[in-house]
């Protein structure tokens, strides 16, 4: 448990320097790596799933319900299509009330922008009985970088909220949107 600790802070502290290098963004960034060691160590018992296998099924009939755990300024730049906006910090409960109307046998998709509250509201949904939770990997930054749609009202836009100067530096410069600091 100790030497996981230890490399968890080692990726993380590399990871910090890598987010002020420029490379950040790319897939096997030490960025990236610390933030999927982060995410393990701390969600390992939520599933998750890979940008690739989502969009393969999002094109299917038993697509699954996409859920974005971002605040309404962040959803407001762009989204994944069909995605349905989810309060990040609502508890078990709360995420009960409010999805009511979803059956918790369906097949569950959540993203945040790198994966950190996604996960937490994953477990929470499991929590809630939802039984087919997945966390994607990598999250909106990842989909992004990918070249992956986007929509906004509705019409196709190529940018993400960057959810501040740091974290922001994990999406390409092409896929950063330009939003004021909080």
């Amino acid at each position: 448990m100790r030497t996981a600790l230890v490399l968890v802070l080692l990726a993380s502290a590399v990871g910090a320097v890598w987010l002020w290098v420029g490379r950040a963004h790319r897939p096997d960034s030490a960025a990236w790596r610390a933030v999927a060691a982060d995410l393990d160590a701390r969600f390992s018992d939520v599933p998750t799933t890979t940008t690739a296998a989502l969009a393969d099924r999002l094109g299917t009939r038993e697509a699954p319900v996409l859920f974005d755990a971002r605040s309404p300024e962040e959803v407001a730049v762009s989204h994944l299509p069909g995605a349905r906006r989810i309060d990040p910090d609502a508890s078990a409960a709360e995420l009960a009330t409010a999805l009511a109307d979803v059956d918790h046998q369906r097949e569950v998709v959540v993203y945040c922008s790198v994966g950190v509250r996604s996960a937490g509201v994953a477990r929470r949904l499991r929590e809630a009985g939802f039984t087919r939770v997945e966390n994607l990997e990598g999250s909106i930054f990842r989909w992004a970088n990918e070249g992956r749609p986007l929509v906004r009202d509705g019409r196709p836009v190529a940018e993400v909220h960057p959810y501040d100067a740091v974290w922001g530096r994990l999406l390409a410069p092409a896929r950063r949107a330009d939003v004021p600091e909080p």
